[in-house]
């Protein structure tokens, strides 16, 4: 079981995407709240905007700003780079460089909701 109340952002381009992301958080009781951005500049507004958030799942290929860029900005921002955040993706080549831009972990699309639990319980216990 996750050890806290979680306020989770999820970043997608992809609605679909984002409906299932948040179907499979609202199953876990630790979960509270699930927030919703479609672009990178949304979910970097909301970060700073938002005291709140506890970890964030970022989707790296979106257009306006992608989640590469979305992890410079707030690894570069002192108020807001303690927040984990777990990288999605279809694309395998990004792995590496998202987890050097500070990415504290990675799944491959299509999530499964077991693989997301444990990768969020891994990263907030």
């Amino acid at each position: 079981m996750i050890s806290k109340e979680l306020i989770v952002l999820t970043v997608d381009d992809d609605m679909i995407n984002l409906k299932l992301l948040k179907s499979m958080l609202m199953k876990n009781p630790d979960v509270k709240e699930v927030i919703e951005a479609r672009n990178g500049i949304d979910a970097i507004n909301q970060i700073k905007e938002r005291e709140d958030i506890n970890l964030i799942l970022l989707d790296i290929i979106m257009p306006v700003m992608d989640g590469l860029e979305v992890l410079k900005v707030v690894n570069s921002d002192e108020n807001i780079k303690q927040i984990p955040i777990i990288v999605l993706t279809t694309d395998e080549t990004k792995k590496t460089e998202a987890l050097e831009l500070g990415a504290n972990g990675f799944l491959m699309k299509p999530i499964r909701n077991g693989e997301l639990t444990q990768k969020i319980e891994s990263i907030t216990l």
